[in-house]
């Protein structure tokens, strides 16, 4: 029985996983910041970071 070459599916899956993570996170912040203006945007980003590295 011969060894098939193969590429395995998880290979391709990693970048394009990867490639649709960024894109709905910049997404995310394109709408946040048209939504909310820059002024509610940027003291929502800072109080994140503060919640998290206190």
């Amino acid at each position: 029985m011969p060894i098939r070459d193969t590429i395995a599916p998880r290979a391709l899956a990693r970048p394009l996983l990867a490639a649709a993570a960024i894109t709905i996170a910049l997404a995310g912040t394109l709408w946040l910041w048209s939504h909310y203006g820059t002024a509610v945007f940027f003291e929502t980003i800072r109080a994140g970071f503060v919640s998290c590295f206190g």
